[in-house]
């Protein structure tokens, strides 16, 4: 029997990178799939990639910064799809500048990616926590290597203190939810190949090196290698964890 049978899953940025990899993982685990994503045209051509492959899939446009169109959208979803028994936040961005360049540039980095990283996870989560909690449901956070650390390559304090956020706020809920059989987890992805980070890897490969040379698999992680942790964190195979973070950094943080 799949894994995911008859539950409804959510996965924001589910358009691309590693939210789409676990929107079409979860799917062949037999989860209807609601895909969420800032870019909508992204997130249909997804969801009509799951139902081409025999799967349940819809998706909404979302910001996740927006907070009333995170509780309208849940609204919807309970109205048109059914009760939300897994959400994965996964939208995020990021940024490498680092305090010291202009004011502007500095400023604006901090409040995109705290709201977007951050707070759309707390947004996101509050909107669903209603139907989450009556489902005894599963929460899925996607945090970071950076979620423990300020990697030494180029890299903005704000993606550092949004993934240090992202635990905190994992154990938080944990501990908050346990009573209510809501479990919440992390996964902590180390360099992972995305169009997130496209640009970077083709004008710095030597970025890419010097992550590649620091992990001891030897190799860039790709979208799918974070799917079997996902799968794993909302099945019923982690029915006794909850408040934990599972690293898919090929070792990264072991040396």
């Amino acid at each position: 029997m799949p894994l995911l049978q008859d539950h409804i899953a959510v996965v924001t940025g589910a358009g691309s990178g590693i939210g789409r990899a676990i929107a079409l993982g979860y799917a062949r685990e037999g989860a209807r799939v609601v895909l969420l994503d800032a870019n909508e045209k992204s997130a249909a051509e997804a969801a009509r990639e799951i139902r081409d492959a025999g799967g349940k899939a819809e998706s909404f446009a979302l910001d996740v910064t927006r907070r009333e169109d995170c509780v309208t959208v849940a609204k919807e979803i309970a109205s048109k799809v059914g009760q939300v028994s897994i959400l994965v936040n996964n939208a995020g961005i990021a940024r490498r500048n680092g305090m010291l360049g202009a004011a502007e540039a500095v400023i604006k980095d901090w409040e995109d990616i705290i709201a977007i990283n951050l707070t759309g996870v707390f947004n996101v989560t509050h909107a669903f926590l209603g139907t989450l909690r009556t489902a005894k449901g599963r929460i899925v956070n996607i945090g970071s290597i950076q979620s423990f650390m300020h990697l030494r390559t180029p890299s903005s304090p704000a993606y550092t203190a949004s993934k240090h956020g992202v635990l905190g706020f994992t154990r938080a809920l944990a501990a908050e939810l346990g009573k209510d059989g809501v479990r919440v987890n992390a996964i902590g992805p180390g360099f992972i190949e995305t169009p997130l980070n496209e640009k970077v890897r083709a004008s710095n490969p030597e970025l890419a090196k010097v992550f590649i040379d620091h992990t001891p698999l030897g190799r860039a992680g790709k979208p799918e290698d974070i799917v079997g942790p996902a799968i794993f964190l909302a099945s019923d195979l982690s029915a006794y964890v909850t408040g934990s973070i599972v690293m898919a950094d090929g070792g990264y943080r072991t040396v």
